[in-house]
């Protein structure tokens, strides 16, 4: 599983947005659409759980491959 650090180099060169940072980073990203997609991360740089993951695989709307290649 990714850690943190990783997840949030990912966003940030995709176009995702810091937008709120309190118990959670909260991103979003804008679409062509104008609606918003939304995820959070955990503070910290651990490594994110798997249950965890698959979840947040599904919000951010990618696959793991799609992850692994950046």
């Amino acid at each position: 599983m990714p850690k943190i650090r990783e997840v949030r180099k990912y966003l940030n060169r995709h176009g995702w947005e810091l937008y709120r940072n309190t118990d959670h980073e909260y991103y979003r990203l804008k679409l062509s659409d104008g609606s918003y997609r939304y995820t959070r991360l955990l503070h910290g740089d651990g490594e994110i759980p798997v249950i965890v993951w698959k979840r947040q695989l599904k919000q951010i709307g990618i696959t793991q491959e799609e992850f692994n290649r950046g």
